[in-house]
């Protein structure tokens, strides 16, 4: 068991957010008994998901204290090492909360509207096999009830995913070290019909948030990687949040390895161009920012009180029955019944599953390698439920 704790919130850090340094970190035993009680709960949580067979496991609490980081299992099979303290992993799916955060931002600027279609915006990109631009709203693509085909479901031999998550299934090496460009993707995706009529129902579908991504360039004249920054990360001080540069394939700082099972082994996956996932599933953060960019999501402080109604405004999909989707944000459930909203994200090396209480109370939960069968996923199911019932 490891748990460490930092009192108070980051200040504002300037600069390239993938290269700043962690500041210091302290540890210590001054554990009050509702964290105590809380830190018991989610390590028993962890040690089962470990047991279960994952390499290891971090929950981060986030409140107006502080972080308190528990852990389970190795970070590194080959060293024997933890996850470390504000570990950086790939975040996944998370990334599309921050591509939707933004698209609102421009709503309420009045650069987008929600109810627009998309061909008013990007001209001549959603054509052909029955997929048409002119008949999907903004509003569809961030609420997956655009009907579009995933591009992960078969376009590209090379580029396929199971059960349209991103988790891939074959061809895997081949993919890992490919550049895609965005466009390139929707191109995939336009090689086959639409799945159902737009607005019938949702079906989560990550060429959703490619085609996002997009928009926020064409209506800023600026990638949606540097409207994130400027208008989220510089904000909050996420120092340790950001996109991949073009080409890297690493993550720097402080983090565990990412193993992917292929072939029946398992392999360090941590290394790999994410321009599969793009605006999709490609950004990097720790779980203290990943909880602090919600919270203040939540809170009103990066949208107007208009469009975070908007956000929360959900319909049900097909990943989570008991759950509603919103525009790039989740409402999940909870044995508790607490009151919880986040994301969640997937991606070769990495799952993470998130949210905020209505209380304030922010978790992240992390493994370092992606469930292998549906036992596997509801023990990290599991898990996060924990962290948010033990408060």
């Amino acid at each position: 068991m490891t748990v460490f704790r930092r009192d108070g919130l980051r200040a504002a850090a300037a600069g390239v957010c993938l290269v700043a340094l962690f500041g210091a970190v302290g540890c210590g035993a001054d554990t009050a008994p509702a964290d105590a009680d809380r830190s018991g709960a989610i390590q028993a949580a962890l040690d089962d998901v470990v047991r279960g067979g994952f390499p290891g496991a971090q929950a981060v609490f986030t409140t107006d204290a502080g972080d308190r980081t528990v852990t389970a299992g190795l970070g590194d099979i080959a060293t024997g090492a933890p996850f470390p303290v504000d570990a950086r992993v790939r975040i996944g799916s998370n990334t599309k909360t921050f591509v939707a955060t933004v698209v609102l931002q421009l709503v309420a600027e009045g650069k987008i509207e929600l109810d627009a279609p998309l061909e008013r915006y990007l001209p001549g990109m959603v054509h052909g096999n029955g997929n048409e631009g002119n008949r999907i709203t903004v509003r569809n693509l961030l609420q997956h009830t655009s009907g579009l085909p995933e591009y992960l479901a078969g376009g590209d031999p090379e580029l396929r995913a199971e059960r349209g998550t991103a988790q891939l299934e074959v061809n895997t090496e081949a993919v890992r070290w490919r550049r895609y460009d965005p466009a390139e993707l929707v191109r995939l995706a336009m090689t086959m019909p639409p799945q159902f009529e737009p607005g019938a129902r949702s079906v989560y579908t990550n060429t959703n948030y490619i085609l996002l991504g997009m928009l926020i360039q064409q209506t800023t004249g600026r990638t949606a990687s540097a409207e994130i920054t400027t208008r989220i990360i510089e904000p909050l001080g996420l120092r340790d949040t950001g996109f991949p540069v073009a080409g890297a394939t690493g993550i720097s700082g402080p983090h565990p390895v990412g193993y992917q099972e292929i072939g029946g082994a398992r392999v360090d996956f941590t290394d790999l161009d994410p321009s599969w996932a793009d605006t999709a599933g490609a950004m990097i953060a720790t779980g203290s920012d990943l909880n602090r960019f919600f919270r203040a999501l939540l809170d009103g402080k990066l949208l107007p009180a208009a469009q975070l109604d908007e956000m929360r405004r959900t319909v049900p999909f097909d990943r989570m029955p008991e759950a509603g989707y919103g525009l790039g944000l989740i409402h999940l459930p909870t044995s508790c019944g607490k009151e919880v909203w986040g994301h969640g994200g997937s991606i070769p090396g990495f799952e993470t599953r998130n949210g905020v209480t209505a209380d304030g109370l922010a978790v992240t939960i992390t493994v370092n390698q992606l469930p292998t069968s549906e036992e596997n996923a509801e023990l990290v199911q599991r898990a996060f439920d924990a962290a948010v019932c033990s408060g």
